[in-house]
């Protein structure tokens, strides 16, 4: 063959420089689309073969990435289709055109452009971000038809000359710059590989062992998998998490092409630590793992493989954000999901009860997030109270009605938001028969929001909002043992101990049987400063305002009696103040010199 040199035609020689600085954001990828190509390679003759076009022996279709540390090169080499001289000065330097799209046009009747990963064109050119000079030597599958080199410097100057070369197939050869010898390493190659390669269709060997698993089990039809199957490859992409809670298997060919495998994990109450966690393929090759255009945003703390043909590789998040079949890509998996979590609740209550309260975080991050899974999740959705039980929202609405009415006829939901720390409150509450949620995620106080604005004459209160007998305003009052000029007398000894202007005395005619002194955050003001904490818009300023306690003093306490009664001034200000961090101890504001001072105050009054 007469060697041949020439100019690749493009249409500005400013090509090369643009490739090697921006064609992709890490020069990292430029393996991922070498052995994409082999792999599109490798694939054409297998498809030639099955259709009788080609009837030579395939032999090993392994993909072989070699490294000569001395050399400083690196090699792709596959045993495909192979070029002949007219293809690689077509495919290779007439960027317009592209194998794959030319190989798809011929045999797309055939059934089969879907196996076709993608350009043998630009991608190609990705070699030049590492390499100073690339020899491409390919030998076709045509009968008769001698091996070819391709040569380029990364100029627009090319050189074509014949090659030894035997068996079918292309080993693309990249002379690595100075700046790129890290591709030399065994290790940052493995990576790379991992990263991009794990899941390819065709075996892709480096350093004498095959990295890849080409058949996952998203590309393999449900029935022929067990549970074990799908728990295994959980492990495969995350060695050291817990087993997950359970799975939900994609398969859409219409109107977009859709498979994967999405696991429910474990949530802990790290929400950034679980996110980032699904990867989004296309036809087995790694895009990226930041997905939250493609996946709605309450399900970023799902797990799994997602694999759209549909997504180019070279994807950028303006194409994620605008295209249509994204779209409907996002809005079929949340309608998967929502249809899962309904078929388990249906299917055995029991079990998913257990699994609620991991599986709750998703369920409410969904009804905050989506109007239409907050529809489809009415009939999943559960509230757990204080004693472990589960209801459904009408369920509970049900339960609750007739005892949690207050007198304008609004249904006033309690709840805790840490049963440990509020347990006096719920026992005050529980003695009215009041039930009490427990509500003590990390997205709770939204999902609290979210309800009152979805729930018809429904509120909810932190069970430690106010005193029990004005968490559900009735009609019934408690008489007062107390004139009201007794009232104004405690009133003012308890003003007096407590020398706070963010606390607000009152007397209240409460149980004997209740605490002498109970100190509230009243509802609005300590959801603004949860939502001010948790991020809230416009809750922010919140977080700098002082609180405002409420200070109930219990008019029919014996304790309350006492301190009338009492003559000393000395000694009805210790039992005020006693009654005081009593309360405040309730409500862990009693810290420091405060608490060591109550301390010993009590094992005083024990001695005498």
């Amino acid at each position: 063959m007469v060697e041949e040199k020439g100019t690749i035609s493009i249409n500005t020689e400013n090509i090369f420089p643009i490739i090697k600085k921006f064609l992709y954001s890490d020069h990292e990828i430029f393996l991922r689309e070498l052995v994409s190509n082999a792999v599109d390679a490798t694939q054409k003759i297998k498809r030639l073969a099955a259709i009788g076009e080609y009837k030579e022996e395939l032999g090993d279709l392994k993909i072989k990435i070699t490294i000569n540390e001395e050399l400083k090169t690196l090699t792709v080499s596959d045993s495909g289709i192979g070029m002949t001289d007219e293809e690689v000065k077509k495919y290779i330097n007439q960027i317009a055109f592209s194998g794959a799209t030319e190989f798809v046009e011929k045999y797309k009747d055939k059934g089969e452009e879907n196996q076709i990963i993608g350009n043998f064109g630009l991608g190609f050119y990705s070699s030049f971000m590492v390499a100073d000079k690339v020899d491409l030597i390919t030998k076709s599958h045509q009968e008769g038809r001698e091996a070819v080199q391709w040569t380029c410097d990364g100029s627009t100057e090319f050189e074509i000359t014949s090659a030894v070369k035997k068996t079918r197939g292309t080993d693309v050869v990249l002379h690595l710059n100075e700046d790129s010898q890290e591709f030399l390493e065994k290790a940052r190659v493995q990576g790379i590989l991992d990263k991009y390669c794990k899941f390819l269709p065709v075996e892709v060997e480096f350093d004498e062992k095959v990295v890849n698993n080409p058949n996952p089990i998203w590309t393999k039809s449900p029935s022929d998998l067990k549970d074990e199957d799908y728990l295994a490859f959980y492990k495969e992409l995350y060695p050291f998490s817990e087993d997950p809670l359970f799975w939900i298997h994609l398969n859409v060919d219409y109107p977009f092409n859709l498979t994967g495998v999405l696991y429910f994990p474990k949530i802990k109450n790290d929400l950034e630590m679980n996110r980032n966690k699904i990867q989004l393929y296309s036809r087995q090759v790694f895009i990226t793992d930041e997905v939250k255009d493609v996946v709605p945003e309450f399900l970023m703390l799902l797990h799994g493989i997602i694999d759209s043909p549909d997504i180019p590789l070279n994807v950028s998040r303006s194409y994620l954000q605008s295209d249509s079949n994204v779209k409907k890509i996002n809005a079929h998996i949340t309608k998967k999901v929502a249809d899962k979590l309904s078929e388990l609740f249906k299917k055995d209550r029991k079990a998913y009860e257990e699994k609620f309260d991991n599986i709750g975080l998703f369920v409410k991050y969904g009804m905050i997030s989506e109007d239409k899974f907050y529809e489809k999740a009415l009939k999943f959705a559960l509230f757990k109270n204080t004693e472990g039980e589960y209801a459904t929202f009408d369920e509970y609405r049900e339960k609750v009605a007739p005892n949690q009415t207050d007198k304008d006829g609004n249904l006033v939901y309690l709840y805790t938001s840490d049963a440990g720390k509020q347990d006096t409150f719920i026992q005050s509450a529980r003695k009215r028969s009041y039930d009490v949620l427990e509500l003590n995620g990390p997205i709770d106080s939204h999902f609290i929001n979210m309800l009152e604005q979805k729930l018809e004459k429904t509120s909810l209160k932190r069970v430690d909002a106010d005193i029990a007998d004005k968490l559900v305003e009735k009609d019934e009052k408690m008489e007062s043992v107390l004139s009201d000029k007794e009232k104004d007398t405690v009133k003012a000894v308890y003003e007096q101990v407590l020398n706070n202007k963010s606390m607000t005395v009152s007397v209240e005619s409460l149980s004997p049987d209740e605490l002498p002194v109970t100190i509230t955050l009243p509802e609005f003001m300590r959801r603004m400063k949860d939502m001010a904490a948790s991020g809230g818009g416009g809750f922010a300023m919140m977080g700098q305002m002082p609180d405002q306690y409420s200070v109930a003093v219990n008019a029919n306490h014996a304790l309350t009696k006492k301190i009338l009664e009492e003559t000393d001034e000395s000694a009805k200000d210790q039992l005020a103040k006693q009654a005081v961090d009593l309360a405040k101890l309730s409500q862990n504001m009693l810290t420091g010199a405060d608490l060591t001072n109550f301390i010993q105050r009590s094992v005083d009054m024990t001695a005498q």
